[in-house]
């Protein structure tokens, strides 16, 4: 219960890699707030699956595409919680296409959710954010290595990253730490172990296995409990070695 008497924000906590996070940290004693774009019956699930274990959920849609909505989400939150000493951004999307097949419109969605949504959701969330707090947001190992057809969501986690290097120094007076975390692959619906692609891909991990979303979810506990405290502006790869 490392993390009893905190209460944490979770955008995108619905399902997933977001569903994970939410869940360990209330199994590790925060209260939970999850915030989600559409899929209703997914996130009440989350917040079930948390009382059910004996811990404190909320669950509130927000659009992170769309700046209103997603200010709308973390200030619902943060009165539901009583404030906020742990805000994780996972809230993402993904398109996969060439540079050739690219538009504006796949260009803006990616940047509009992945860098422009996690921005104004840090902005909105603030206010209520104690001093001594963490902020840690969900990259990807795509941000700093090449696959086809990801260059705008590379680009898109790339930014990420360095605004965590930036709001780092930015907020080390009030000692709120800021970090990325930077998923490999990992076992999820949206990209299942047991998928053709997954195949290809599992070739080139060095542990031969895609990765589980408790794996992450438990990298996010350490990095928002104390034993973490010297560690603020850094990015984690958990990635089975992908990117050594």
């Amino acid at each position: 219960m490392s993390l009893q008497g905190k209460k944490a924000l979770v955008t995108g906590g619905s399902r997933g890699i977001g569903s994970a996070i939410a869940r360990r940290l209330a199994a590790d004693g925060a209260a939970v707030a999850i915030t989600y774009a559409g899929n209703k019956a997914a996130a009440d699930e989350t917040v079930a699956a948390i009382e059910r274990a004996g811990g404190t959920a909320f669950a509130f849609q927000a659009d992170a595409s769309q700046p209103d909505s997603q200010r709308a989400g973390i200030e619902q939150a943060a009165a539901a919680l009583g404030g906020i000493d742990i805000l994780v951004h996972n809230a993402g999307v993904a398109e996969f296409s060439t540079i050739t097949d690219d538009t504006d419109e796949t260009y803006d969605r990616q940047f509009g959710v992945n860098v422009k949504g996690l921005h104004v959701g840090t902005r909105a969330a603030m206010p209520h954010l104690r001093d001594g707090g963490r902020i840690i947001l969900i990259g990807s190992i795509s941000g700093e290595m090449a696959f086809p057809a990801t260059s705008i969501y590379s680009a898109t986690k790339a930014a990420v990253a360095a605004l965590a290097r930036g709001w780092a120094k930015d907020l080390a007076s009030r000692n709120i730490l800021v970090n990325t975390v930077q998923p490999g692959p990992i076992d999820t619906d949206m990209n299942p172990a047991d998928s053709e692609f997954a195949q290809q891909m599992i070739g080139v991990i060095p542990l031969g296995r895609y990765g589980r979303v408790e794996e992450i979810a438990g990298a996010v506990s350490f990095l928002a409990g104390p034993d973490a405290s010297y560690i603020t502006g850094t990015t984690l790869n958990i990635d089975g070695g992908a990117s050594a």
